[in-house]
């Protein structure tokens, strides 16, 4: 029912102001979102949609629908490890049953202008899992061996790990190459542009929407 409306339109259907531009508001799209479809998660380590157990994400896309930008999933775990494993993490819990709500990005379009496209409700297939497990579980264990400093954005096929803080001296607890107590940056997975474009593409080549929206 919202695809094709104005991120404006969206705003005042719930009294929320439209800030200039995202530089100082990063974050506020998705929040938007959540809040005209009613997502009830909040800050909790669950679905954004908890009673349907659906993870909500706006996906930035360019003019030719292409993402611009890789997609955040949640905090990674630097510190408690133990006994973590794909099966029973959280960015398996959210990626179980995803809502995709693509967005334009172009940078020449005001904020309030830039419309919401056709949702994509999306699961993921057996080898697409696979693959994610395998990211996610190198990952966590070389966490747990003291690595984290070394991991960069480069690794990892689907998945990848960034810093996520807003200044460098916001430090957390994880874990040194001596098993020692490290102070070091709050650190996101995040999901590569490439892994959300081929999610648009399939739904284009199957959905009878995906040519128009």
């Amino acid at each position: 029912m919202i695809a094709g409306m104005t991120l404006s339109s969206l705003a005042a259907s719930v009294n929320v102001e439209v800030p200039l531009d995202l530089r100082r508001a990063k974050g506020w799209v998705g929040q938007l979102l959540e809040n005209v479809l009613g997502a009830n998660a909040g800050n909790k380590p669950e679905p954004d949609f908890i009673d349907l157990g659906i993870e909500l994400k706006t996906l930035p896309v360019d003019k030719n629908g292409k993402p611009t930008e890789s997609t955040y999933v949640c905090v990674v775990p630097l510190s408690d490890t133990t006994g973590l494993r794909w099966n029973n993490s959280i960015v398996r819990a959210k990626m179980n049953h995803m809502l995709w709500l693509p967005i334009e990005a172009d940078k020449q379009i005001p904020l309030g202008q830039r419309r919401v496209g056709a949702g994509i409700f999306w699961r993921p297939d057996v080898d697409t899992e696979v693959q994610l497990a395998a990211d996610y579980n190198e990952f966590i264990e070389r966490i747990s061996l003291g690595e984290v400093e070394s991991i960069t954005a480069d690794q990892g096929n689907w998945l990848q790990i960034r810093p996520k803080a807003a200044n460098s001296s916001m430090l957390t607890e994880g874990i040194g190459e001596e098993g020692q107590s490290i102070r070091t940056l709050p650190r996101g997975f995040y999901l590569r542009p490439s892994f959300t474009r081929g999610i648009i593409e399939q739904w284009r080549s199957t959905s009878p929407e995906g040519g128009d929206k």
